[in-house]
């Protein structure tokens, strides 16, 4: 059972630690811990790493980077679901990849980019409410500027993931019907 000549004997090893680092979806992508939201997830899963598996901070941890994965994965889905509806069915992984040598196709579409970001966060469901913007999304949304794609995208996301009217302003709809 002594394995020091087996070159696959950390095989399991190893691929815990990638998906450990995993923080998007790209295994053996170190470029991940580059950005600002992936820095806090980084920083999250190595303070966790240094506690104790049965304290309570440990668990509480993992949970925290549990959800915030799952959360990642849920928005990731929302956009994949309308590229593909939109027909981009075999560029959608290469449209969702950012990495660090990812670039701004044109500096004139930044602001661009940034104004329809900003108007999906606020006018649809596609990020949720907790949801940080992306600089990952940025882009995303310059590549879809640059297909001409961009506005499509949007009203789609509109209709797929249409913003549902908080609380209060459903109070103060009700009320002006009833004055």
């Amino acid at each position: 059972l002594h394995s020091n000549n087996n070159p696959y004997a950390s095989f399991g090893a190893t691929l815990a630690r990638d998906e450990e680092q995993n923080l998007w979806s790209t295994p053996h992508d170190v470029t991940h811990t580059e950005a600002d939201d992936d820095r806090v997830l980084y920083n999250m899963i190595v303070v966790r790493n240094q506690l104790d598996k049965d304290s309570e901070e440990w668990q509480k941890l993992n949970y925290d980077i549990y959800t915030l994965r799952q959360t990642r994965k849920e928005v990731r889905s929302r956009w994949k679901h309308i590229l593909e509806d939109l027909g981009f069915q075999k560029e959608v992984d290469s449209l969702l990849s950012v990495t660090k040598l990812s670039i701004i196709s044109d500096s004139q579409n930044m602001s661009k980019a940034r104004d329809i970001l900003l108007k999906l966060s606020e006018e649809t469901n596609i990020f949720p409410t907790s949801w940080e913007l992306s600089e990952r999304y940025l882009f995303v949304v310059d590549r879809l500027i640059a297909l001409d794609a961009a506005d499509e995208f949007f009203k789609m996301a509109s209709v797929v993931y249409p913003k549902r009217p908080s609380v209060e302003r459903v109070d103060d709809n009700q009320k002006a019907t009833q004055c």
